[in-house]
């Protein structure tokens, strides 16, 4: 999880530096750049946000399809969704292939790699979901940040388990974005092509998703063992 969390940083990186201004898996600033454009206020083109914001509705509503298929026959959904946004980053990447970073003013060609990485992006924040463990849903850090500032010795809330594992991963999860967002911008910075900035990231999901196969061959969505309670279903006090 926390590997995916690097990942996100470093899509999100490219995203936001070599595709647009646009976010493809934090949707909550595409909602924002759109409420901002609908105000004409900023400057900030819309139609990015817009693309971004329907591909992942697209995203998140085929991967429930595809998840309900798959766990109706007994098919592990971790693994297969891990592989289908691998496979997702790796259609960016060819279609990107060549394609200079462009930050202000995309193309149609730096659009649809935004909507594809959407897509994946949409995929991915559903199959975390149901994976259903505390502490790291990849996709963002505020909740993980609250929790676990709240959960520690300055903020003293009980109901957050301090030193809990689940309480350390939240901790972790803050630096793994960090450390993400770092890399992409270093390689944008560097001159890297769009092709070449995606193929880390499908190289990373696919490697997590090879992993979770080896490790636990019969797991399914929901199905891991020794996993912890969500954290909706943690006490509040």
């Amino acid at each position: 999880m926390l590997v995916l969390t690097v990942v996100t940083g470093l899509v999100e990186a490219v995203s936001l530096l070599a595709l647009g201004p646009v976010f493809t898996a934090m949707q909550t600033g595409n909602v924002l750049f759109l409420s901002f454009g609908a105000a004409r206020a900023g400057k900030l083109p819309a139609l990015p946000s817009a693309i971004s914001l329907a591909a992942f509705v697209v995203g998140v509503v085929c991967g429930a399809l595809m998840e309900a298929a798959a766990e109706a026959r007994g098919r592990r959904w971790f693994v297969i969704g891990l592989a289908v946004e691998a496979g997702l980053i790796l259609v960016a990447a060819g279609i990107g292939w060549g394609l200079e970073p462009h930050y202000g003013a995309p193309t149609e060609r730096h659009l649809i790699v935004a909507a594809v990485l959407a897509l994946a992006m949409g995929i991915r924040t559903l199959t975390i979901m149901r994976s259903n463990v505390p502490g790291v849903p990849t996709t963002l850090v505020t909740r993980s940040m609250t929790a676990f500032l709240s959960g520690s010795t300055l903020g003293q809330g009980s109901a957050l388990e301090y030193g809990s594992p689940s309480w350390v991963r939240r901790g972790l999860a803050v630096p793994a974005m960090f450390l993400g967002g770092m890399s992409g911008a270093l390689l944008v910075g560097a001159g890297w092509t769009v092709n070449w900035l995606l193929l880390p990231a499908s190289v990373l999901v696919l490697t997590v998703g090879l992993t979770a196969y080896l490790e636990h061959p019969r797991l399914h969505t929901g199905q891991g063992s020794g996993r912890e309670p969500s954290e909706a279903s943690e006490p509040s006090r």
